[in-house]
């Protein structure tokens, strides 16, 4: 079943927990790549030094502002996509990063951060603002339910910039 668009418009950490075991779908001409999640990372608000709505509403953030459940993808590093889904209430700046996936017999060394997996499954900037609860080109659908004693929790990574902001425990992943 495809998450519909409430699971999102509810708090970002929530959805960061909730989302881990669900089915990242990615459909490309014929073939389907169903991909678990297994890693995410929560950004919040303009006082989340991390996030990039910090700097304020932008060209670049203005998806952030919209509507929970689009795609907030952009470039880093000049090579590698990382693909987030917007979340909370409309004008309010949140989104989960999807940071690993795991596919059914795939090297997990290609898929376990979130530049590899959107290399992997071929998602990039033209798929900025998609819906993500339309069911085309690639959604998210339920999954296994993960116990919440199962959850792993840690500091985001790769956000050293973000002063008291890269110490909050917004990371949370499943082992493999």
């Amino acid at each position: 079943m495809i998450i519909p668009r409430n699971f999102y418009q509810r708090n970002t950490l929530d959805v960061a927990k909730d989302i881990l075991g669900c089915f990242l779908v990615r459909k490309e001409g014929g073939k389907i790549t169903r991909a678990m999640i297994t890693e995410t990372e929560a950004y919040i608000g303009e006082d989340d030094l991390a996030c990039h709505a910090s700097k304020g509403r932008t060209p670049r953030t203005e998806i952030m502002y919209g509507e929970a459940g689009y795609t907030y993808i952009y470039l880093i590093y000049g090579m590698y996509h990382l693909m987030n889904i917007t979340t909370e209430k409309k004008e309010y700046p949140a989104a989960v990063l999807i940071r690993a996936v795991k596919i059914e017999d795939v090297d997990y060394k290609k898929t376990n951060g979130p530049g590899k997996l959107t290399k992997f499954l071929n998602i990039d900037s033209k798929l900025r603002g998609w819906d993500i609860t339309k069911g085309e080109k690639f959604w998210i659908e339920s999954g296994i339910k993960i116990n919440k004693k199962d959850i792993k929790i840690g500091k985001r990574v790769g956000v050293d910039y973000a002063k008291h902001c890269k110490h909050y425990p917004w990371r949370f992943y499943i082992e493999k």
